[in-house]
């Protein structure tokens, strides 16, 4: 019920204006946001690096209605990608970037799939340039069958093009079966959206073992598993499979959000596994922190605790 609900505000404008509005809230936000710029990215991406932490940068915003404002976020991740090629952070995939399809123009009711092929296509030219790749986020289940079409068709040009999958929809074991082949990488997710019944998987037991057989999938595949987890039984879960199917530390990543599990992401980096950092940045933050919340209550706690004692 209160992960509906924080999905449900997530949605609010109301509780949107509140929330921006409240004193030390941006404060807080900075524990899971790198800040409004590219150069805050830049600098946090460079401290993570520096930390043995591999690092996929989200410009934020999702929804684009105007076919000029998505030209504008693709803009922004080819000077991100330039910028980021200049400093020498992404060679080899040390940083690459992840994009929401609707916010480079999926979503627009003229040519929305024909825009955003067109911007990703931008940007994926633009991270060959500099050494690293990107990664095709997931959103809401209307989104998803759009999405793998067009991942699918930019795959001919770019073929290290990365893409989602949410545990939370039922369709999601058989995408990952489809998508477990050479070449290919997949983000596997417990996902942040609601989705109606029949279409998403309402427990989180039920999300939790969905999880493990589609990790199982991708594992036992000849594609490039990025695993997306701070779940402690999951990750022992991916070690071991790992292990037994003789997966090389090389050969997969965990990925984690920045400002979750610190502590737990140095851990298994230490040990020898690849482990990348989701690190966001922009001044559309809203959304995303309000699914982040939703997705594991110790978010929730720690965000309340901090804005309890700033007030």
């Amino acid at each position: 019920m209160l992960r509906q609900a924080l999905l449900a505000l997530s949605a609010s404008q109301r509780a949107r204006d509140l929330i921006v509005a409240a004193p030390y809230t941006r404060d807080v936000v900075a524990r899971f946001v790198a800040g409004e710029t590219a150069d805050d990215a830049i600098a946090v991406t460079r401290r993570l690096i520096d930390a043995g932490l591999l690092v996929s940068i989200d410009f934020l915003g999702e929804d684009t209605t105007d076919p000029d404002q998505a030209a504008i976020v693709a803009q922004e991740y080819v000077l991100l990608l330039s910028r980021l090629a200049e400093a020498g952070l992404a060679a080899d995939g040390r940083a690459e970037v992840s994009v929401k399809p609707t916010a480079v123009g999926l979503g627009l009711a003229d040519h929305g799939d024909k825009t955003a092929a067109e911007n990703i296509a931008r940007i994926a030219a633009a991270a060959r340039n500099a050494g690293t790749t990107v990664t095709v986020d997931m959103e809401e289940d209307s989104w998803v069958e759009a999405t793998l079409r067009l991942v699918r068709q930019l795959r001919g040009d770019f073929p290290d093009l990365g893409c989602v999958i949410q545990s939370y929809l039922r369709r999601s074991p058989d995408d990952c079966r489809e998508l477990a082949a050479a070449g290919s990488r997949v983000r596997l997710c417990k996902g942040a959206y609601r989705a109606p019944a029949g279409i998403g998987l309402a427990s989180r037991v039920e999300v939790d073992l969905n999880y493990a057989r589609c990790m199982r999938l991708l594992l036992e595949g000849a594609g490039y598993p990025m695993l997306a987890t701070h779940d402690p039984r999951l990750i022992g879960i991916a070690t071991a499979k790992a292990d037994l199917v003789g997966r090389d530390d090389d050969s997969f990543e965990y990925q984690m959000l920045y400002g979750i599990r610190p502590a737990e992401q140095a851990r298994l980096a230490g040990e020898g596994a690849q482990v990348r950092v989701y690190l966001p940045y922009g001044s559309d933050w809203y959304g995303y922190l309000v699914r982040r919340l939703a997705e594991r209550p110790a978010n929730l706690a720690f965000f309340l605790r901090a804005l309890s004692s700033r007030w």
